[in-house]
């Protein structure tokens, strides 16, 4: 053996609570691991999207309960949860989108693709859904 090869840690034993807790991941495996959470999310919430959807375009009737809905809330559920609701669903739809543009610019130019254009795009993707959300977020609580 070589000395290069003697000098490689062996990993026989990982203690998740230990172990696990002390990794770093790359901001590619947060956009990869965000992007199926975000899909899961929007799958998860497409009932409340077709609601949104429904009472927005339905009536005057229904789009003032709808607006009430985010004001004053809906039965049991206050205005402010239906609006932290929205802002995940907002996050989910901004952060899968652009992390998907990302998987389709990968997918179209794989000979450009190196590991450091991996890097800047996912913490690309990462700085634009989190602005994105931030800027509709704010509108949707009305900050402006």
């Amino acid at each position: 053996m070589t000395e290069l090869a003697k000098k490689r840690p062996e990993f026989r034993n990982i203690n998740a609570f230990k172990d696990l807790t002390t990794y770093r991941m790359a901001p590619a495996a947060w956009v990869s691991i965000l992007h199926r959470a975000s899909g899961a999310i929007m799958f998860l919430l497409l009932p409340f999207v077709i609601w949104m959807f429904d009472t927005s375009v339905s009536s005057e009737i229904s789009f003032g309960k709808f607006k009430a809905a985010f004001n004053a809330g809906l039965g049991f559920v206050p205005g402010w949860f239906i609006k932290l609701v929205a802002l995940a669903l907002i996050w989910a739809y901004m952060h899968h989108l652009i992390a998907g543009l990302r998987h389709l610019w990968m997918d179209v130019s794989h000979d450009a693709v190196t590991k450091e254009f991996g890097k800047t795009s996912a913490v690309f993707t990462l700085a634009v859904s989190i602005g994105l959300t931030l800027v509709l977020g704010a509108k949707l609580f009305g900050l402006y």
